[in-house]
C-alpha cells in the first residue's frame, strides 16, 4: 500500500442540491440545471452525479447530448432506453448502460416498471470531442463483484470486460459485507469520487453513510464496511 494518504472529502446527501419534480425526485452531488453550487462543479472530469428516483410509468422524453459519456448505474427497478441511433434496451437493478454522445445524439429514458426505479446517472468529460454516438448495456451480477473493486466501464484497452467510454476513467463497483475492506488508489493528477448505493463504510476512519458522496484525491485508501454495503467509484483524470 502506498504510504500517500489521500485527502477525503465528504458530501452528506441532505447537502446535495435537490429537486423534486414529482415523476422525478434528484439529487445532485454537483451543478445541474437549476441547482448550482460554484464549489460542486465537478471533480476532474466527473462532471455530473445525479442521485434519481423515478416514479413509476414515467420517464425523460426525447433529448439531445453530445460531447459527453453518460454512464447509468440501476439500483433498484429498470430503465428502458431507445435513442435515435435506433437502440432500445432495458437495463435492471445492478447492471449498467453506457451513452458516447459524441458529435450528438437523441434518447428517452423510461421507466415503465410498476415500481420506483432509483439509479445513479454519471457523466464523463471525453477525452476528444466529436465522432460517431454509440449505446451500450450489460449486466454485472453482484455476486461476482462480492468483495472486490470490479471495472464496469472504462476507457482504458486492458479492461476487456468492460463496457467501453470515451474517456480515461473508470467506473467501479463492489458489493461489501460488514467488516470486509478494499483498498483504491488515486494516481497523480486523477481524480475519484465514490457513493455507497446502500449500507455504511468507513474510508480511512472517516464514516459515510448511503447516498452520501465522496471526492478523493491522489493516494491510497482503505473503504471499510460497517454494514452490508453497495458501492460506485469512477476514477477519472
Amino acid at each position: 500500500m502506498s504510504d500517500t494518504m489521500t485527502k477525503i472529502d465528504r458530501r452528506t446527501f441532505d447537502s446535495l442540491g435537490h429537486a423534486n419534480h414529482g415523476w422525478l425526485d434528484a439529487r445532485h452531488h454537483f451543478s445541474f440545471a437549476s441547482y448550482h453550487d460554484p464549489d460542486r462543479m465537478g471533480w476532474g472530469a466527473i462532471r455530473v452525479w445525479n442521485d434519481d428516483v423515478i416514479a413509476p410509468n414515467s420517464g425523460f422524453p426525447p433529448h439531445p447530448h453530445r460531447d459527453m459519456e453518460i454512464i447509468t448505474y440501476v439500483r433498484t427497478g429498470a430503465i428502458t432506453h431507445q435513442d435515435s441511433l435506433g437502440n432500445t434496451g432495458r437495463t435492471a437493478a445492478g447492471d449498467v448502460q453506457v451513452m458516447s454522445a459524441g458529435s450528438g445524439v437523441r434518447h428517452a429514458e423510461y421507466n415503465v416498471e410498476e415500481e420506483a426505479t432509483t439509479l445513479f446517472q454519471i457523466w464523463v468529460e471525453p477525452t476528444t470531442r466529436g465522432g460517431e454516438p454509440s449505446w451500450g448495456a450489460r449486466p454485472f451480477p453482484k455476486d461476482e463483484r462480492s468483495g472486490k473493486l470490479t471495472v464496469l466501464a472504462s476507457g482504458f484497452a486492458e479492461d476487456t470486460d468492460a463496457l467501453r467510454i470515451r474517456a480515461e476513467a473508470r467506473v467501479l463497483a463492489a458489493t461489501l459485507q460488514a467488516g470486509e475492506s478494499v483498498t483504491h488508489t488515486v494516481g497523480a493528477g486523477r481524480h475519484a469520487y465514490l457513493v455507497p448505493a446502500t449500507g455504511t463504510l468507513t474510508i480511512d476512519g472517516e464514516t459515510v453513510n448511503a447516498r452520501d458522496g465522496v471526492a478523493l484525491s491522489a493516494g491510497t485508501v482503505t473503504i471499510t464496511a460497517t454494514e452490508a454495503a453497495e458501492i460506485v467509484l469512477v476514477d477519472a483524470a
